[in-house]
Protein backbone atom coordinates (compact mmCIF):
# COMPACT_ATOMS: atom_id res chain seq x y z
CA UNK A 1 0.00 0.00 0.00
CA UNK A 2 1.44 3.14 1.25
CA UNK A 3 3.02 4.66 4.30
CA UNK A 4 0.69 6.91 5.91
CA UNK A 5 3.10 8.90 8.01
CA UNK A 6 5.15 10.11 4.56
CA UNK A 7 1.97 10.93 3.02
CA UNK A 8 0.53 13.01 5.99
CA UNK A 9 3.44 15.32 5.74
CA UNK A 10 2.68 16.42 2.07
CA UNK A 11 -0.63 17.34 3.24
CA UNK A 12 -1.02 21.09 3.26
CA UNK A 13 -3.56 22.60 5.50
CA UNK A 14 -5.28 26.11 5.43
CA UNK A 15 -7.87 26.97 8.23
CA UNK A 16 -10.96 28.77 6.76
CA UNK A 17 -13.82 30.42 8.62
CA UNK A 18 -17.02 28.14 9.17
CA UNK A 19 -19.84 29.45 6.99
CA UNK A 20 -23.39 29.29 8.91
CA UNK A 21 -25.36 30.16 11.94
CA UNK A 22 -23.15 30.11 14.92
CA UNK A 23 -22.97 33.73 16.02
CA UNK A 24 -19.65 35.35 17.46
CA UNK A 25 -17.78 32.60 17.71
CA UNK A 26 -17.96 31.68 13.92
CA UNK A 27 -17.18 34.89 12.99
CA UNK A 28 -14.36 35.46 14.65
CA UNK A 29 -12.38 31.91 14.62
CA UNK A 30 -10.92 29.97 11.41
CA UNK A 31 -12.48 26.41 12.30
CA UNK A 32 -13.06 24.70 9.42
CA UNK A 33 -9.84 23.28 7.80
CA UNK A 34 -9.24 22.42 3.98
CA UNK A 35 -6.80 19.81 2.98
CA UNK A 36 -4.87 20.21 -0.06
CA UNK A 37 -3.02 17.30 -1.70
CA UNK A 38 -0.76 17.21 -4.73
CA UNK A 39 -1.28 13.53 -5.92
CA UNK A 40 0.77 14.20 -9.37
CA UNK A 41 3.30 15.47 -7.33
CA UNK A 42 3.60 12.70 -4.29
CA UNK A 43 7.21 11.03 -3.34
CA UNK A 44 5.35 8.42 -1.62
CA UNK A 45 3.05 7.07 -4.17
CA UNK A 46 4.48 5.23 -7.25
CA UNK A 47 3.00 5.71 -10.23
CA UNK A 48 0.44 2.89 -11.04
CA UNK A 49 -0.98 4.22 -7.51
CA UNK A 50 -1.41 7.93 -8.63
CA UNK A 51 -2.85 7.11 -11.74
CA UNK A 52 -5.15 4.73 -10.16
CA UNK A 53 -6.21 7.69 -7.56
CA UNK A 54 -6.71 9.75 -10.26
CA UNK A 55 -9.21 7.81 -12.01
CA UNK A 56 -11.07 6.79 -9.19
CA UNK A 57 -11.23 9.92 -7.26
CA UNK A 58 -11.43 12.36 -10.23
CA UNK A 59 -14.34 14.45 -8.74
CA UNK A 60 -12.43 15.46 -6.07
CA UNK A 61 -9.19 16.10 -7.91
CA UNK A 62 -8.86 19.62 -9.85
CA UNK A 63 -7.06 20.11 -13.25
CA UNK A 64 -3.86 19.68 -11.32
CA UNK A 65 -3.79 17.01 -9.85
CA UNK A 66 -4.45 18.37 -6.18
CA UNK A 67 -6.96 16.78 -3.90
CA UNK A 68 -9.15 19.06 -1.83
CA UNK A 69 -11.12 17.86 1.16
CA UNK A 70 -12.78 20.74 3.75
CA UNK A 71 -13.94 19.51 7.12
CA UNK A 72 -15.63 21.81 9.49
CA UNK A 73 -17.68 19.19 11.31
CA UNK A 74 -16.14 19.97 14.74
CA UNK A 75 -15.51 23.43 16.66
CA UNK A 76 -12.08 22.45 17.08
CA UNK A 77 -9.62 23.19 14.62
CA UNK A 78 -7.62 20.63 15.93
CA UNK A 79 -10.52 18.05 15.61
CA UNK A 80 -11.30 19.26 12.57
CA UNK A 81 -7.94 18.64 10.91
CA UNK A 82 -7.68 15.04 12.02
CA UNK A 83 -11.16 14.19 10.83
CA UNK A 84 -9.81 15.60 7.36
CA UNK A 85 -6.18 13.41 7.73
CA UNK A 86 -8.39 10.61 8.57
CA UNK A 87 -10.99 10.75 5.78
CA UNK A 88 -8.33 11.29 3.19
CA UNK A 89 -6.50 8.33 4.65
CA UNK A 90 -9.44 6.11 4.24
CA UNK A 91 -10.40 7.67 0.62
CA UNK A 92 -6.61 7.19 -0.69
CA UNK A 93 -6.59 3.79 0.59
CA UNK A 94 -10.26 3.01 -0.92
CA UNK A 95 -9.05 4.32 -4.19
CA UNK A 96 -6.48 2.13 -4.26
CA UNK A 97 -8.33 -1.93 -3.24
CA UNK A 98 -8.76 -3.66 -5.90
CA UNK A 99 -12.20 -5.41 -6.06
CA UNK A 100 -12.19 -9.57 -5.95
CA UNK A 101 -13.23 -10.63 -9.67
CA UNK A 102 -16.43 -12.59 -9.86
CA UNK A 103 -16.50 -16.02 -10.58
CA UNK A 104 -19.44 -17.40 -12.71
CA UNK A 105 -21.20 -20.42 -11.09
CA UNK A 106 -23.25 -22.92 -12.85
CA UNK A 107 -26.89 -22.13 -12.67
CA UNK A 108 -28.34 -25.01 -10.31
CA UNK A 109 -30.38 -27.87 -11.60
CA UNK A 110 -33.42 -27.31 -9.55
CA UNK A 111 -33.38 -23.48 -10.49
CA UNK A 112 -33.71 -25.29 -14.27
CA UNK A 113 -36.38 -26.90 -13.26
CA UNK A 114 -39.00 -24.37 -11.32
CA UNK A 115 -38.63 -21.86 -14.72
CA UNK A 116 -39.62 -24.98 -17.04
CA UNK A 117 -42.29 -25.91 -14.41
CA UNK A 118 -43.14 -22.00 -14.40
CA UNK A 119 -43.26 -22.01 -18.39
CA UNK A 120 -45.67 -25.04 -18.42
CA UNK A 121 -48.10 -23.71 -16.02
CA UNK A 122 -48.26 -20.09 -17.54
CA UNK A 123 -48.70 -21.75 -21.11
CA UNK A 124 -51.82 -24.40 -19.84
CA UNK A 125 -53.18 -21.22 -18.48
CA UNK A 126 -52.87 -19.12 -21.63
CA UNK A 127 -54.26 -22.22 -23.53
CA UNK A 128 -57.11 -22.08 -21.35
CA UNK A 129 -58.03 -19.55 -22.01
CA UNK A 130 -58.77 -20.22 -25.70
CA UNK A 131 -62.31 -21.01 -27.41
CA UNK A 132 -62.71 -24.90 -27.16
CA UNK A 133 -62.55 -26.81 -30.76
CA UNK A 134 -65.55 -28.41 -31.38
CA UNK A 135 -64.84 -29.86 -34.42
Amino acid sequence: MFNSELLIKEFNFKAIRSSGAGGQHVNKVSTKVELSFSVSNSAVLTAGQKEKILKKLANRISKDGVFVLQCGESRSQYRNKNIAIFKTVELLKSALRTNKKRISTKVPKAVKLKRLKNKRFNSEKKSNRKKPNLN
